[in-house]
């Protein structure tokens, strides 16, 4: 178990749990879900962010792995870019899920002190992401988010977005019990974050204009896999901090095997399609962070995978 409780939490948590959202039109589908669609807010199952791959062959393969994900692809392909709608319904109280919204709190305050120590460190300042809990369905500035979406980073609003039922999904369908996997997924999206902030989403978005739908999804693979490492990263310094117990990285490394785009799929896609990488390329990524504890040893981008 995590060492999280009585500890700080975040001052960044955007609680629309229990508020609705107002229908819309535009902005991108949030994909399908080893994470849900995760990556960085790239549409497709790698994500969403600023432009699209486009193509009616696309669309149709989109469409494929969103119904071999059991997701709606019309909830996903008719997206919302306006913004959240106030209500005067207050966040569910349930105490299970306010004691998991409050761990998600703490685990995102670490991130917040990881990041911060490694940018000040490198003569920058870490501006950290928003993180929205929501219920059922809420907008995003990447287009609507539900609970089929599963967590996400979107990079033009910079917020991470998080329906605390997916930890049901990824306990039960997914087979990555545990708190680290939880935390894991946490860090994976706000490795997205990071991406965004040194640059390496905003060059994808600007070279997979001019890529073909392989190359994108092959991109898009690289992406995912420095996220996970940069997971592992910020994994190695809660280790240090003393906040880990037995277990614990082994729940992040099963919760790694356990949604790879082979694993998720059964091996019924071709690998050209992949758009998060194969368990094993997940779980050595995150091992890679985790053992070296250095973000600069997560060069997915342009060495081997």
């Amino acid at each position: 178990m995590v060492k999280w409780q009585g500890r700080q939490g975040s001052s960044n948590i955007e609680d629309r749990r229990g508020q609705g959202s107002s229908g819309g039109s535009g902005g991108g589908g949030l994909g399908s879900n080893p994470f849900g669609q995760g990556g960085g807010g790239f549409r497709l199952p790698s994500g969403r962010s600023g432009g699209g791959l486009g193509g009616l062959a696309i669309i149709i393969v989109f469409i494929i792995i969103a119904l071999a994900f059991g997701i709606n692809p019309m909830s996903i392909l008719t997206g919302d870019t306006s913004g959240p709608t106030t209500s005067s319904v207050l966040p569910p109280q349930n105490a299970s899920e306010d004691e998991l919204a409050q761990f998600v709190s703490v685990m995102v305050k670490d991130t917040e002190d990881y990041w911060g120590e490694y940018f000040s460190a490198q003569g920058q300042t870490y501006a950290p992401p928003k993180v929205v809990l929501f219920s059922g369905q809420t907008s995003s500035g990447c287009g609507t988010a539900d609970t089929a979406s599963g967590p996400f980073y979107c990079p033009n609003d910079r917020k991470v977005y998080i329906d605390l039922g997916f930890y049901d999904q990824l306990r039960q369908q997914f087979g990555a019990p545990g708190d680290f996997a939880q935390a894991y997924v946490i860090a994976h999206e706000v490795g997205h974050h990071v991406q965004n902030l040194i640059g390496v989403l905003p060059e994808f978005n600007r070279k997979r204009q001019t890529m073909t739908q392989d190359q994108a999804n092959a991109y898009s693979v690289r992406v995912e896999l420095q996220a996970d490492c940069f997971a592992g990263v910020w994994g190695k310094g809660e280790f240090e901090k003393g906040f880990l117990e037995s277990g614990d990285v082994a729940e992040a490394i099963n919760a790694a095997n356990q949604i790879g785009d082979d694993t998720l799929t059964n091996n019924t896609i071709s690998p050209r399609q992949y758009t998060h990488g194969t368990s094993e390329q997940r779980m050595k990524w995150f091992q890679q962070g985790y053992t070296t504890g250095d973000p600069d040893k997560c060069d997915t981008i342009n060495g081997p995978i």
